[in-house]
């Protein structure tokens, strides 16, 4: 994964200008030095302890790019030594976790961010932009389904709750800076279906309720073999005047209720704009240029922990519910 966040980097000139990357950490040192010479960081301290290598390399940022397990353990660190961070998702593995995080980095005066890169592609901001601008009306539902059928192998496949921990949260994210709602309640109902090469959790199905009377619906699997869904998801927006849907992809359809007589009154097509800002559609570049910015400027990341946590609900939430076979209310958490 840290190979993207390099890419995304190294791609960007305005990221690769006023990042410098300064040290690699990694349990096993032969990974670090094998990556610095994929990236050219010659320069790099390579080291298998992150508060010696920051000491060594007066670093000011760190990129947490770790399984979730040892997340809070290199956040700590890293705040504690006086550093920015930007994670990878999840932001922790329970809410007690990310609500310290949260109190670190406001103690530090440290900027915390989590690199939630698929609401900064194109499909989701457009979407974003035509829930803003009241095209079908008020917002009633968001509508997602996942099916694909990955074959990581390592951690994942080893991995409790796998779908809704490591993909879900992408789309729960992702539904919920759409919609502008709030999560108040989900129900879930999680199963490893038969044929799963994933050891925990590979298909879930969840009902969540927004505020505003909104709900969103997620249909997910991720040992799905046969013609997939997008990474994305599909999506499709109902509204009090019309409909949207989303492939995940290019495909983009529209519409608003029509003036046939009877039954049905059928449709009339309307245009989906493109997304506000060009800029914050590049997936990890943009999210790091957010991070940066918010450095310098003092101004909130739009993923700053203190509000990803919202994200975070949903996804232990559905897992509670998922458990207890319960309706979980998670309005109170994430505050």
């Amino acid at each position: 994964m840290s190979k993207g966040w390099l890419r995304a980097i190294a791609s960007t000139p305005a990221l690769a200008e006023s990042i410098q990357i300064v040290g690699l950490v990694d349990l096993n040192r032969a990974t670090a030095e094998s990556l610095a010479k994929e990236f050219s960081l010659d320069g790099a301290v390579i080291g298998s302890d992150l508060a010696e290598v920051i000491a060594a390399t007066k670093a000011d940022l760190v990129f947490d790019i770790v399984i979730p397990a040892a997340r809070f353990g290199v956040v700590s660190t890293a705040l504690k030594a006086g550093c920015h961070v930007l994670s990878e998702k999840p932001m922790a593995t329970s809410l007690a976790e990310g609500t310290a995080l949260i109190k670190l980095a406001a103690e530090t005066g440290k900027v915390h961010a989590i690199i939630q890169n698929r609401r900064f592609i194109s499909g989701i901001r457009r979407m974003r932009r035509f829930v803003e601008e009241g095209a079908i009306g008020e917002l009633t539902g968001v509508h997602c389904d996942f099916f694909l059928g990955p074959h990581f192998g390592g951690f994942r496949e080893e991995m409790d709750n796998v779908l809704l921990l490591d993909m879900a949260i992408h789309t729960f994210d992702a539904a919920r800076f759409v919609s502008g709602k709030v999560p108040l309640s989900v129900y879930c109902l999680e199963k490893n279906p038969v044929g799963s090469w994933y050891k925990h959790g590979a298909s879930a199905h969840a009902l969540f309720d927004f505020s505003d009377d909104v709900v969103f619906s997620y249909r997910g699997s991720w040992c799905a073999e046969g013609r997939r869904t997008s990474w994305e998801s599909e999506w499709r927006l109902t509204g009090s005047k019309g409909m949207l849907t989303w492939d995940g992809e290019e495909n983009f359809e529209a519409a608003v209720a029509g003036n046939e007589p009877g039954l049905l009154h059928g449709f009339t097509p309307i245009e989906v704009p493109g997304p506000k800002h060009e800029e914050e559609t590049h997936g990890h570049a943009s999210v790091i240029a957010s991070f940066i910015e918010a450095i310098k400027t003092g101004k909130s990341p739009e993923t700053a922990s203190s509000d990803n946590i919202r994200s975070l609900a949903m996804v232990l939430g559905a897992i509670e519910s998922a458990k207890t076979g319960r309706r979980v209310d998670i309005s109170a958490q994430g505050q």
